[in-house]
Formats: C-alpha cells, sequence, structure tokens
C-alpha cells in the first residue's frame, strides 16, 4: 500500500538506531531522533519558535515543509511522530494513487477509533496531481489525519488552494556549511550509528571540501562520507593509530577536484573581481566562465546576485535601465528556484548584463554630488521651492515664485531648482549610447527650450 521508508512506523513511537539495518545509508543511520539531536532550522525549532511549541503543546497542524534537498524535512517528520506518540505513516507520490490513498485513511481512521493520532507524511506533495490532491481534504477536515507534506517546489504553484488553506506553510533553509561540517564530524565519532567503529578521521581540509561542495545537503555529505570510507584502504595516511580521510580521497568519492577558491582569502577576491571586470568589458563568454568557477567552488549565489545588482546601476545605469530590473529580478527569482536550477536565471541575467550597453553616468553623479556636499556644507534651499505651510511662511517669501511643471507646455518650466551658490552646475554626464543617446538628446531639447525668451 505505501511505498516502505527505512523509518515508516507501523504504531506510535520511533524505530531505533537499532532496528536499522547495517547496511543503510550512513545518512539513515545518523538520521536524528529527537529534537535536541536535530541541527540547523533553529527558526522553526528554537525555544519558542513555532514548530517547537506544536510539538511541545501537541498542538500539531498539518503542514507543509518547503525546502532544498537535505535539509531536514523528512527528519522533522519523524521527529514529530516520535515526540508526539503518533502513528506515522510514509507515503511517496511517486507510487501511490487515489486508491492507494483511500486505503491509507481507513488504516489511519482504525488508529483513531483506538484514539491515536496518524501522522501521514507526503514525500514529493508537489508530484500529486489535483484530483489526488483532492481526496486529502475530507479526511484532514475530519480531523482522521494530521498531514506533513514535503516539498522542494514552491507550494503557492504546486498545491492546490483547498489543501494550502488547511496546511502551514514552513519554509526550511539550506544548511550552512558549518553545520553540515559538524555532522560529518558526529558521524565519524558515532559508534552506534557511524563510523565510529572504524577508527576514521578526516582532515580539516577534507572536512571544509565536502561541507562545502555538498550545497546544504546533508543526506550527500554523509553518503558521500560513507563512500570515502569504503575507499581508505591504501588510500589514507594514519594519525595516532587511524586512518585519515585525506581531500584526495574525498576528491575521489565526490569525483570533483578542489578548485583554488577560498572564499575568505586572496583567489576569493581575484575571481569575483575578474567576474566583475568581465561583465563591464561586455565580454559574456568571459563573464559565464567566472561565474562557474565561483559556483563549482561554492561561492553563495545570493553574493554573486548581490554584486551583479550594484554592477548593474554602477556600470550599466541609464544606458539600459532594464538591467537593474533584471539583477533584481534575478535575485527574486533564485531565492524561490534555489540550485541547481537556479543556474540558469544567473547565466540569464550575467548575458543581459554583460551586453547591455555601459554607462557609469548615475555613478559618477552621485559621487559629485556627494563631494559638492560635504565641500559646500548645507546651502539653503531656495525660497521658490520650499514647502509654505503657514503664513509665516508664506510672508517670509517660501513658495513665491514657483513655476509648476505641469502650467508649461511639455510640462517642463525650467525653472532653477539648485541653491544659488551653485546655479547651472551639472552632475548627470549621460553618455551617448543605448537609451543614454535618448536622455543626451532629450536634456538638449530641454535646454534649448529654456534658453528660448
Amino acid at each position: 500500500m505505501n511505498t516502505p521508508d527505512l523509518w515508516e512506523q507501523s504504531s506510535a513511537g520511533a524505530h531505533t538506531a537499532a532496528e536499522l539495518s547495517p547496511h543503510a545509508p550512513l545518512a539513515e543511520r545518523m538520521r536524528p531522533r529527537s529534537v535536541a539531536e536535530f541541527s540547523g532550522q533553529e527558526h522553526l525549532i528554537g525555544e519558542g519558535r513555532i514548530l517547537r511549541r506544536m510539538i511541545e503543546t501537541d498542538s500539531l497542524a498539518s503542514l507543509i515543509l518547503w525546502g532544498p534537498p537535505g535539509c531536514g524535512k523528512t527528519t522533522l517528520a519523524h521527529i514529530i511522530a516520535a515526540e508526539t506518540k503518533s502513528h506515522f505513516i510514509f507515503f511517496s507520490a511517486i507510487l501511490s494513487g487515489v486508491k492507494e490513498i483511500r486505503e491509507t485513511f481507513r488504516e489511519a481512521e482504525r488508529y483513531a477509533a483506538r484514539g491515536i493520532r496518524t501522522i501521514l507524511f507526503i514525500d514529493e506533495i508537489h508530484r500529486f496531481n489535483k484530483s489526488q490532491q483532492d481526496a486529502f481534504l475530507p479526511y484532514i477536515e475530519k480531523g482522521v489525519v494530521t498531514i506533513i507534506g514535503a516539498t522542494t517546489e514552491n507550494p503557492s504553484f504546486e498545491v492546490i488552494a483547498p489543501l494550502l488553506s488547511r496546511c502551514r506553510v514552513l519554509t526550511l533553509q539550506q544548511l550552512e556549511p558549518a553545520a553540515v561540517r559538524a555532522l560529518l564530524v558526529q558521524a565519524l565519532t558515532d559508534c552506534k550509528r557511524g563510523l565510529g567503529n572504524l577508527s576514521l578521521s578526516a582532515t580539516d581540509e577534507a572536512l571544509e571540501f565536502l561541507a562545502a561542495q555538498a550545497d546544504g545537503d546533508a543526506r550527500v555529505a554523509l553518503n558521500t562520507l560513507d563512500v570515502a570510507a569504503g575507499l581508505m584502504e591504501g588510500q589514507g595516511s594514519r594519525d595516532k593509530g587511524q586512518e585519515v580521510i585525506t581531500l584526495e580521497v574525498v576528491q575521489e568519492a565526490l569525483q570533483k577536484k578542489a578548485l583554488l577558491y577560498d572564499k575568505g582569502g586572496e583567489e576569493h577576491y581575484n575571481v569575483i573581481s575578474a567576474f566583475i571586470k568581465s561583465l563591464r568589458a561586455s565580454a559574456p563568454d568571459a563573464a559565464l566562465y567566472w561565474l562557474a568557477r565561483m559556483l563549482e567552488a561554492g561561492e553563495d549565489p545570493i553574493f554573486i546576485l548581490r554584486r551583479m545588482i550594484i554592477l548593474a546601476s554602477e556600470d550599466i545605469g541609464n544606458a539600459d535601465p532594464r538591467a537593474l530590473q533584471m539583477a533584481v529580478s534575478a535575485l527574486q527569482a533564485f531565492q524561490v528556484i534555489g540550485m541547481p536550477e537556479g543556474r540558469i536565471i544567473m547565466g540569464q541575467a550575467v548575458t543581459y548584463l554583460a551586453t547591455a550597453p555601459k554607462s557609469n553616468a548615475s555613478y559618477v553623479g552621485i559621487d559629485a554630488a556627494l563631494a559638492e556636499v560635504r565641500k559646500s556644507g548645507a546651502l539653503p534651499v531656495p525660497l521658490h521651492i520650499r514647502n509654505a505651510p503657514t503664513k509665516l511662511m508664506k510672508e517670509l517669501g517660501y513658495h513665491k515664485g514657483y513655476q509648476y511643471a505641469h502650467d508649461y507646455e511639455d510640462g517642463y518650466s525650467g525653472q532653477e531648482c539648485l541653491p544659488d551658490k551653485l546655479s547651472g552646475r551639472k552632475f548627470y554626464e549621460p553618455a551617448g549610447h543605448g537609451y543614454e543617446k535618448s536622455i543626451v538628446e532629450r536634456m538638449e531639447w530641454l535646454k534649448n527650450r529654456k534658453d528660448k525668451p
């Protein structure tokens, strides 16, 4: 009926580690069994946080856990079932249809008759079609089951509105490399569930590389460590009687070489500099290459996208005003999609920015204006453009002589708005190409109108 899972429960409570097959993947053996063992997602299970409170007060609602692969969605569902002493049923969206759904709910009804709550964990809930999702609704309404759905896709797009309205959506975050590294160290030292009986250790270099390359996926990191442990014979070095997993062993397990790229060191700044200069130089092929170098080395994509937003204003500006929209949209889209598909969004934005016409006139203009303010101080605002909300202010000449632009032909009065001391001063000098060519033409046209009697 249901697709079995190594941690599936057929009664209240959770399986113990001893009940897992010794041949189970390391990630399954190391799966946390309680809130205390779970690492990451502090915004949900930290003291006083929403999911922690739900568990502690036994006031669980139907949930949809949305987050990237390997961030702990399935593990959290098991922990919730164990700590609330609920019957747990694992349900796969890939292999189950409406018939299996109904059989599952009949099982849940039998447990409900005995006063035991059933948690139905639906893996990859976004893969269920509309009729399958509709089948859940009456059983949620009657309280027969509490649903916990897991998805890597935005539930707003993939889950039908009636089901979504009956569930709380909790967003899980990608695990930080430090959290993944801690899990690797725990697996190396745990004698009951991990690799502790093998007398293995790993170099800091190997652990940091593996944690970075896992892209926040604890499952990938732990199972790769398992492969590395199996490769140790004749490959590792020894230290204090222990076999040491080296960077080379981890590279072999991952089938990926470590790139020269230290996020806190010189090469980090060299590569991001090469990337920005390639965009500025209108060299899309070079920009894509340096982007790939950073992504492959584990650079934070959000850091890259923020730099692209800066470049869109600093180096493109009004030569193509859509560049800033493209860069901001790329950041927002990436935050919804994540990796690995997010690389496509980044690639599109990079090629657009690289091939866009370039102008730093806005960047130069604001810096020139700031320099003038620092030099000349707070010059008085001309009376004609001051606000005059009171009678006294009007008597003092505030607002007198102000020329309302819309009262003039073409919506342009030509009135000076700089302080008297800076009258006629230019800060913005648009380039004569891209969209700024049109700006230059308009500014020239306005100047000619202003010069007319």
